[in-house]
């Protein structure tokens, strides 16, 4: 089934929401970097509309760019200096890690039309899959459960369940086994 990709055009009122998330994140979000904030941030992030599961973990140097479009299953976690530019919708799983300096990034400009309107599809990442540091991951992307994106990977297609992935664009390396 193709995903649609769709026009967003944002509204005065998300432009007012994403100003003052801006004043909010620079003032009570990210100074506050020591752990015993972490469930403080987890509150400001719901504060503008996040849904977070129980016992997620969110750096104070995470970039969120609309909380509103941000969902985050149990136990998830996002690591320092991670990006979620998020006009479009970032849905992870439970018990997924999104190490640190990942760029997953819901939106890009429609370059056929002369406007180059920008342009949305969602991310999802489902659970127990881990995203390596410093990755990319692309508007659309689906993540299978349990799979691995390898460091400095650049995701542009979906992954399959239990895959590993690496490179640049990223590919198949092989399928992942949990031993007990």
């Amino acid at each position: 089934m193709r995903k649609e990709k769709y026009v967003n055009k944002l509204s005065f009122k998300n432009k007012i929401m994403r100003l003052v998330w801006n004043i909010v994140y620079a003032l009570l979000f990210r100074p506050f970097s020591l752990p015993i904030f972490k469930k403080w941030r987890i509150f400001l992030l719901r504060l503008f509309g996040a849904q977070i599961g129980p016992t997620c973990r969110v750096m104070a140097s995470v970039k969120v760019w609309a909380p509103w479009n941000l969902v985050l299953g149990k136990s998830a976690a996002l690591g320092f200096d991670t990006i979620c530019y998020n006009p479009g919708k970032i849905i992870i799983g439970d018990f997924v890690t999104v190490s640190q300096r990942a760029h997953l990034c819901a939106a890009s400009h429609d370059i056929t039309s002369k406007a180059h309107e920008l342009i949305t599809e969602p991310i999802i990442i489902k659970s127990q899959a881990w995203i390596a540091t410093d990755t990319f991951i692309g508007m659309g992307v689906t993540i299978g459960e349990g799979a691995v994106v390898g460091a400095r990977a650049a995701v542009f297609k979906d992954v399959e369940p239990w895959a590993i992935v690496g490179g640049n664009p990223a590919k198949f390396i092989k399928k992942r086994i949990i031993h007990d």
